[in-house]
């Protein structure tokens, strides 16, 4: 007698941590009167420009890795670095940036990604998987650094 296949397994949902952490830097805070929301993004990035840029890309890369253990499709994948990748470098824009951060919402677009297409993630990351992963890493630590050594540049230009 054969043996019938067993059922996929239901992808677990987002862990919550996740979606907290979206919410937090997209929309933790209701501005009075109107149902708009702010969250850190763009309160950081005002407050300490470009560290805060930079600060908030990192936190949103964990979001990548959750995609990535969701077993999210290598497309949608590298369409999330490039939200995070435009949240940091035009959110590097002073006072213009803050604004894209505040209506961009990078965060909330991204989980938004991760549970549309996430697959089943008892499935074993293939090496292409693992390779893709380690450049987009590579690639928006990178953008990351961007800001900070633009910062930098500027500063020196300014005191000589």
């Amino acid at each position: 007698m054969s043996k019938l296949p067993e059922a996929p397994a239901k992808p677990v949902p987002v862990p919550d941590w996740a979606r907290q952490l979206s919410v937090l830097l997209d929309g933790a805070i209701r501005i009075p009167g109107t149902e708009l929301r702010i969250g850190l993004d763009p309160i950081l990035g005002a407050l300490l420009p470009e560290l805060g840029d930079a600060l908030t890309a990192v936190l949103s890369l964990t979001l990548l890795v959750v995609a990535y253990r969701e077993r999210v499709p290598k497309p949608v994948l590298l369409r999330m670095l490039l939200n995070i990748a435009l949240d940091a470098g035009l959110g590097a824009i002073p006072v213009l940036g803050d604004v894209f951060d505040f209506a961009f919402k990078a965060n909330e677009k991204n989980l938004a990604l991760i549970e549309r297409h996430r697959g089943d993630p008892t499935q074993p990351a293939t090496l292409g998987d693992r390779l893709l992963v380690a450049g987009v890493a590579l690639a928006a630590v990178g953008l990351v650094a961007l800001p900070l050594v633009l910062f930098y540049l500027l500063l020196k230009f300014v005191r000589s």
